[in-house]
């Protein structure tokens, strides 16, 4: 989330074609590497979204397949073929309920006993079809790789061949290997000026900065998907300029950020840098057009914690590959406890922004989240006891992770880790604090018309990433103790974001019959392809509206859950952020998975 200053600074708007859509296909080749077959993204008839919501790309037969209606006089509903016409499932509408953040009461039609593979539309008499959905046994494979492979169409410092990168090739941007060492970051050992090389890594959203903190999440998140269901992520093949080698994709992926998360670190002290970035958020243009200076600003406790939790933790899952990544294992471990020690010697130092930076903030001032977060991954990758008493487990609640607030994290990987803890480790309260909130979702889902847990109070900035990650903390109440309703209620929170929504959009680029056409994402605003980069999560409806003044088109609401508008003017309630993405990566590709 970039926190971007008003549009009106340097907003260019671009031709844009509504017809135009980035389609499952297109996206497909982009990941099988058939992209130079395709000149342009097709234009195929878009589909008229109208008043049934469902996941807009599909089902895998066993999942939980749900629809939302409006509370209509009709009693019953209908799985037609999409070819045929023909009804192939008939069942009874459910009753009404009211789901307050969208201030509608709707019903659900669940036809999760159907579960023959084809194409098909929900039919309710009186209402039109719903959009077209699948079922197939590997729905949500094109979907996960895409997701993932946005992080690619993301990296700083490289350019993006036509070969990997299709029609979204690009000129390298940021080399970032002569950063200047800001005023606020400056020691006697690096002064103010003091050039250092820190390259690669993700731009974090729709500027062009990176940014520890955020990155922390988001690298836990893709490094837990790994550690949860590896023979998945090692069978995967991206198309990224890595795939074939002895490591699997999505590692090398993540070693792309780890790479510049290590040169965040000052090899003196220990601290870390709390970003990587301009003075100001540049203009709409293309990464390769930007030529102003580069600073890294101010080490903080935040920055630091973040660091040590993720070095910590990509130290066991890179452990096997050594031999592709030489000594990195080892290097990344001591580089964490390092990072533990600056952050335990300068426990409350809060990013304060100077007052010539103008970029994202990322500002927190409850670091006691970072502590336990960073402490419980030090004490599962060193089995040292001190560690575990340090996070002070006791006193740590489970919560839905945020880049904000990680306690959650702490818990996701002593629950992934319980077996192999030292005696120290209470396995009862690890075990309780897990199963306690997903307990708490499922109860909130279960009271929501639209079938999600989500309360009026989540609808904040980055809404769609609430709801991702609610959907994955869930899935570690099923993994923990296989309560089905766990899974079903992750579904749902797909489902949310592919379509079954208030709003009726897909939320990721290029997957649905109604998808996001106009992120708020340099890349995607300042290249010249009708359709964005597909598989990034926008931040999803919010009432705020910290934009609307500067947006040449309004919100059609203050309606919590209707509260978006998708235009690239619409950094409140459209723009793109790698730690939205993470999520959507975990919940896609463990749904694949465990759907049994």
């Amino acid at each position: 989330m970039s926190n971007v200053p008003p549009m009106s600074q340097f907003y260019f708007p671009r031709v844009c074609f509504p017809s135009l859509r980035l389609t499952f296909t297109l996206s497909l080749m982009l990941l099988t590497g058939a992209c130079s077959l395709v000149q342009e993204p097709v234009t195929p008839v878009v589909e008229t979204v109208g008043a049934i919501k469902l996941n807009q790309l599909g089902f895998l037969p066993d999942a939980q397949k749900r629809a939302v209606v409006p509370d209509t006089p009709a009693k019953n509903f209908s799985v037609v073929d999409q070819r045929s016409g023909a009804a192939v499932f008939n069942a009874p509408l459910g009753a009404a309920l009211e789901w307050v953040p969208a201030q509608e009461s709707v019903k659900l039609a669940n036809f999760s006993e159907f579960k023959t593979p084809g194409k098909y539309r929900i039919r309710v008499k009186g209402l039109a079809d719903s959009p077209p959905f699948s079922i197939s046994a590997d729905e949500y494979v094109a979907l996960n790789g895409a997701v993932i492979k946005a992080f690619y169409y993301n990296r700083a410092g490289m350019a993006l061949t036509e070969q990997f990168a299709g029609v979204y090739a690009r000129a390298a941007g940021h080399a970032d290997t002569q950063v200047l060492v800001h005023a606020s970051a400056a020691t006697q050992l690096r002064p103010v000026d003091t050039a250092i090389s820190a390259p690669k890594g993700w731009y974090d959203a729709g500027d062009y900065n990176k940014y520890v903190v955020n990155s922390g999440i988001t690298t836990y998140t893709l490094l837990a998907a790994f550690e949860h269901f590896p023979d998945y992520y090692a069978a995967q093949n991206l198309h990224i300029p890595e795939s074939g080698d002895a490591v699997p994709d999505l590692l090398n992926e993540i070693f792309w950020n780890l790479d510049w998360m290590l040169a965040m670190q000052d090899p003196d002290d220990g601290g870390v840098y709390h970003k990587l970035t301009e003075k100001n958020f540049s203009q709409f243009v293309m990464p390769s057009h930007v030529n102003a200076p580069r600073y890294v600003v101010q080490k903080t406790t935040a920055a630091a914690l973040n660091f040590a939790a993720v070095m910590a933790m990509a130290s066991r899952v890179f452990a096997p590959y050594n031999a592709s990544y030489p000594g990195y294992s080892a290097k990344m471990l001591v580089a964490a406890e390092k990072a533990w020690v600056w952050a335990s010697r300068h426990s409350a130092v809060i990013y304060e922004q100077p007052d010539d930076i103008k970029t994202g903030k990322y500002g927190d001032n409850k670091l006691s989240d970072e502590f336990a977060w960073a402490a419980a991954e030090l004490y599962i990758a060193t089995k040292n006891n001190r560690y575990y008493v340090a996070m002070n487990s006791t006193e740590v609640k489970n919560t839905v992770p945020s880049w904000s607030d990680v306690r959650g994290l702490a818990w996701m990987s002593l629950a992934q880790h319980r077996t192999q803890l030292t005696a120290l480790a209470d396995q009862q309260l690890i075990a309780s604090r897990i199963d306690g909130l997903a307990a708490d979702l499922l109860v909130k889902a279960q009271s929501s018309g639209y079938g999600v847990p989500m309360q009026v109070s989540d609808f904040i900035w980055g809404s769609n990433a609430v709801a991702a990650n609610q959907a994955m903390m869930l899935i570690q109440g099923f993994r923990l103790n296989g309560n089905r309703q766990y899974l079903d209620a992750a579904q749902s929170l797909l489902d949310y974001l592919l379509g079954r929504n208030a709003t009726g959009y897909s939320f990721v680029t290029g997957f649905g019959a109604k998808p996001t056409l106009h992120p708020h994402h340099r890349p995607s605003g300042a290249d010249a392809v009708a359709a964005p980069v597909p598989g990034f999560l926008v931040g999803g409806p919010q009432p705020d509206q910290q934009d609307a003044s500067e947006c040449p088109v309004a919100y059609p609401t203050k309606i919590p859950a209707k509260s978006y508008v998708d235009h690239e003017c619409s950094y409140a309630s459209n723009e793109v952020a790698i730690n939205w993405n993470a999520p959507l990566v975990y919940l896609s590709g463990a749904l694949q998975v465990l759907t049994r």
